[in-house]
């Protein structure tokens, strides 16, 4: 997977968990909004950094 693929396919994870928040937020499941909101984070940064030429030296 080419890296611009990968920073794509991280943003669109991001965007799914992003609506999963909605979901958890409405059955008042505060700790997997956390979660969540963690995660989507997570994806967020490292689709930042790949795009700006910092991809992660572990091979992940």
């Amino acid at each position: 997977m080419k890296s611009d693929e990968l920073t794509l396919a991280y943003l669109e994870k991001a965007s799914v968990r992003m609506e999963a928040l909605y979901f958890y937020r409405e059955r008042k499941a505060y700790s997997d909004v956390v979660r969540e909101a963690q995660s989507v984070v997570e994806l967020t940064l490292k689709a930042l950094l790949r795009a700006g030429g910092c991809a992660e030296s572990t091979g992940k």
